[in-house]
């Protein structure tokens, strides 16, 4: 692959990512997902991050009168990042033992809960993969098309959280949120909220 092929390739999830910005800064509304019953949410996400800042955009273009809080007892629900984790393989070898192909995943595990603790979604985990060709001559452009497709995945994650917590299940269990079983309230102290809200920096290749 060529260095211009490569810039080529940036530019391209440049222009992903920037534009599902502006479609959701211009009310994008997701398709088949509700808008949320519950009118504040509380969140361990940091939302000054860049996936952070997309996942609200995207709730609060779907539904407008829900806002983010900054106290947990100000919240009707508390969206509770429980972990996250991204991953980069080598997934294919050239004869000469170069690596041609790596892989990329990134797994994202959360839980809804309302304002006393009690279960809405349980934890879950959503999963993305991708794969991506890998030329050794050009280490830097690879590393920055790395870090972009690890956002653009953290992006596509976020249109899946919001499917997740509007889905007819979720919305029932907040509406019949007496008869939901108890959680165990997450720790919110500092250091917790610290290592929660790192979003991980960009996987760095191995020759």
């Amino acid at each position: 692959m060529s260095l211009t092929t490569a810039a080529a390739r940036i530019l391209r999830w440049t222009g992903v990512l920037l534009g599902l910005m502006a479609l959701s800064a211009c009310g994008f509304h997701l398709k088949q997902a509700a808008p949320l019953p519950y009118h504040s949410i509380y969140t361990n996400i940091n939302l000054d991050t860049v996936a952070g800042a997309n996942l609200q955009r995207i709730i609060l273009a779907n539904s407008p009168e829900t806002k983010f809080v900054p106290q947990r007892n100000q919240a009707d629900v508390y969206l509770h990042q429980i972990s996250e984790s991204e991953n980069l393989r080598q997934l294919s070898i050239d004869a000469e033992g170069r690596v041609e192909e790596y892989e990329l995943s990134l797994e994202f595990t959360f839980e809804l809960l309302d304002r006393a603790g009690r279960i809405l979604l349980p934890p879950t985990t959503l999963q993305r993969i991708r794969e991506l060709p890998y030329n050794e001559r050009i280490v830097q452009a690879k590393e920055s098309e790395i870090a972009h497709t690890f956002v653009d995945m953290r992006n596509s994650l976020s249109t899946q959280i919001l499917r997740r917590i509007s889905a007819p299940d979720v919305l029932a269990a907040y509406n019949n949120a007496a008869e939901q079983p108890m959680g165990t309230m997450p720790d919110d102290s500092p250091a917790q909220l610290d290592r929660a809200n790192r979003l991980g920096s960009p996987s760095q290749l191995t020759h």
